[in-house]
């Protein structure tokens, strides 16, 4: 980086994408030296390897750019602090897989997104290579996937024969109750969060069997309810198209009660997966002209951000909510001097 380069100050955006990003990899670094420590497949092994140095090396440079920035190096977690590498084996090997797959779509959305906002061009160039180092962990994980069964297609649809122009109002509002069949984005994201969601349910329960905390507990206990139930809809409304369901994977979790990993560690991904839910409700609603199905999108994103609200208020009572990078309050310091 040269001289010039050196001079330009971070923007906000560049300063919330690198803390967020330290965070989410500090997070992930616990996460994925679990798993590799309990991995039985010797196929699944090298893709956890994988992922794992991803993270290390993102934690050192977001670390040597804050620094030269003056900017403080979040807290974070840690190894010591928050998993236990002794515990019993608490997620199956495919379960493991598919979550690292999930991850990886997310990283592709997430990195895309900072590409696009990034402006000093160190960090756009870090971005770029986070960005491809993730399509490849994306490519690895897909690839594997397929080749033991286990990946989970979207539904078919009919070949289009021709081209056709909706004709009547009901294409967006059934005023009489009858439902046109869904088009493709709505199957994608029905089938999308339903999957995902079968993911969440399937990492709360191993959460709850092993959290410490009596509201924690309580709090990844209501998150089944609403997982559970955020599935059901959605898988109702594809076989009301006659179109396949894919099942959850309650099954992959073992009966493990034994400490693995930090009620902070365990509070902060699951409020990680709650705003990923409301960014992709918030897409599908977008997407899905059909009246029913954006308003109950609507009606599942009140709930879901309800809900976060309880986790961050837990989070705050334990002092586990690191504050994120902010603006000057400037009334505040007017106050201090005078």
């Amino acid at each position: 980086m040269g001289e010039m380069e050196k001079q330009i100050r971070l923007t906000a955006g560049e300063v919330g994408q690198l803390w967020a990003q330290y965070l989410n990899d500090s997070s992930s670094m616990c996460v994925l030296t679990y798993f590799l420590e309990k991995v039985e497949d010797m196929e699944i092994k090298p893709i956890i390897e994988f992922a794992l140095e991803l993270s290390k090396s993102h934690i050192q440079k977001i670390t040597a750019i804050l620094t030269e920035e003056k900017n403080v190096v979040p807290y974070g977690f840690s190894i010591k602090e928050d998993v236990n590498l002794n515990a019993p084996r608490l997620f199956s090997d495919s379960f493991v897989l598919n979550f690292i797959h999930q991850m990886s779509r997310v990283g592709l959305t997430t990195y895309a997104g900072s590409v696009g906002t990034s402006v000093r061009s160190d960090i756009k160039s870090y971005y770029m290579d986070c960005l491809k180092e993730t399509m490849e962990l994306y490519d690895k994980s897909t690839d594997l996937l397929l080749s033991k069964g286990l990946f989970i297609r979207s539904p078919n649809l009919p070949n289009l024969e021709e081209v056709e122009f909706v004709k009547k109002q009901g294409f967006i509002l059934d005023v009489f109750g009858e439902k046109r069949p869904l088009i493709a984005a709505e199957v994608d994201h029905l089938f999308a969060n339903l999957q995902r969601n079968a993911l969440g349910v399937a990492a709360l329960t191993g959460f709850s069997q092993v959290a410490k905390d009596k509201d924690v507990k309580q709090f990844f206990l209501k998150g089944l309810e609403v997982g559970n139930k955020h599935v059901k809809l959605f898988r109702n409304k594809l076989e009301e198209s006659k179109l396949p369901a894919p099942m959850g994977w309650d099954s992959e979790i073992t009966n493990s009660t034994s400490h693995t990993f930090s009620d902070k560690l365990m509070m902060f991904y699951t409020s990680g997966l709650i705003s990923l839910s409301i960014g992709y409700y918030g897409t599908a609603i977008g997407q899905s002209p059909r009246g029913d199905i954006s308003a109950m999108y609507n009606r599942l994103s009140l709930e879901v951000q309800m809900y976060s609200e309880d986790g961050a208020n837990i989070m705050i009572k334990n002092g586990w909510l690191e504050q994120p990078p902010m603006a000057s309050d400037r009334d505040e310091l007017i106050r201090k001097k005078h």
